[in-house]
């Protein structure tokens, strides 16, 4: 055989290695977690490795559900909200940091979010059967035992007491991104360098697509879900969208949110729907709640304190509001 024609067929081999030793497959599973769907991606090497990259993930979101869940009574947060008005409770210090971190953000959005939202009265019925809003005192006392500021942490013992009985902490607008960050960090830390973790909408991607493309994420068109607003190409970001396009009932002609105001028991108006793109979902999942309570204007505010992350509005008369720092210049808006 001629060298050069031998080089050739060897070069040709060579690649063809490369090529089939680099080759990635996508697998995909959804199960239910956490009170809601998590629908988890892996791109892996081979389809054994995916799949059994799936099952950590699924085991890795239940250690969670376990630790923070307040609807499982065995829950260090259960204990915790068990034990309201009584006496301080000891967690794990992954537990303890979470709690700070949301009690934080309580702060900065001045109890437009609010981790102690738990204890509040589901006065406010989303299912078709409201007739007429509930009285003013029936909203003012349904918040009573709301409060971020009744929360006390001792970082030294670890501990978390709520001050005033029937207080209760729950992490229903974090759990989930918290979940899927942590899986995320988890994937890439075992060498998985592609994947999505999307829980109820709270979205941790990284990495992407086997044939080299970014990840796409679609924002819905909340006038019409069928439909796509705009597809936003992600490689290691978070996006969670907060909206009241599902839920939510009118009277005198405006619209009443399901997402409520923790400081005032009243439901959030005005805002439609609220995406917010950043690092992690966790807090991505915190400002997008925050914005829909806020309204436009405090929102925007709210989020200039939040340099890495970036937002679409979409009010309740169909007007596409984004940040200044979103990568999309403009979204034309067909409702």
């Amino acid at each position: 055989m001629k060298p050069k024609l031998l080089y050739r067929m060897l070069l040709l081999l060579a690649i063809l290695c490369f090529f089939s030793g680099n080759a990635q497959v996508l697998r995909k599973r959804t199960t239910l977690l956490m009170g809601g769907r998590f629908d988890i991606t892996i791109v892996a090497n081979d389809s054994l490795a995916a799949e059994q990259n799936i099952d950590l993930v699924i085991a890795e979101i239940s250690r969670i559900e376990n630790l923070i869940s307040d609807w499982k009574p065995t829950s260090q947060v259960s204990e915790v909200n068990q034990n309201a008005g009584i006496k301080p409770i000891k967690v794990d210090r992954e537990v303890f940091e979470l709690v700070q971190r949301a009690i934080k953000l309580s702060e900065i959005t001045n109890g437009g979010f609010d981790v102690s939202f738990a204890a509040m009265d589901r006065i406010w019925k989303f299912d078709g059967s409201m007739t007429e809003m509930p009285s003013t005192e029936a909203i003012e006392k349904s918040v009573e035992k709301v409060g971020y500021k009744n929360i006390i942490l001792d970082s030294v013992q670890s501990t978390i007491f709520l001050k005033l009985k029937g207080m209760k902490i729950g992490f229903g607008a974090l759990g989930e991104g918290y979940a899927t960050d942590k899986c995320r960090d988890m994937m890439l830390a075992k060498g998985i360098k592609a994947g999505i973790i999307n829980g109820s909408g709270d979205m941790s991607t990284w990495g992407k697509q086997p044939n080299g493309t970014p990840w796409k994420i679609g924002i819905t068109n909340p006038f019409d879900p069928e439909k796509l607003l705009a597809v936003v190409p992600l490689e290691q970001q978070a996006v969670t969208t907060s909206g009241s396009y599902e839920k939510f009932v009118v009277f005198n002609g405006k619209r009443y949110s399901h997402i409520i105001n923790p400081a005032t028991g009243y439901p959030a108006t005005g805002l439609c729907s609220v995406t917010v793109f950043g690092p992690n979902a966790e807090t991505a999942n915190g400002l997008s709640t925050s914005l829909m309570v806020l309204g436009q204007k405090e929102g925007l505010i709210l989020l200039q304190k939040f340099p890495d992350y970036s937002c679409v509005i979409i009010t309740d008369n169909g007007k596409v509001i984004q940040s200044k720092n979103f990568r999309i210049k403009k979204i034309k808006a067909k409702f």
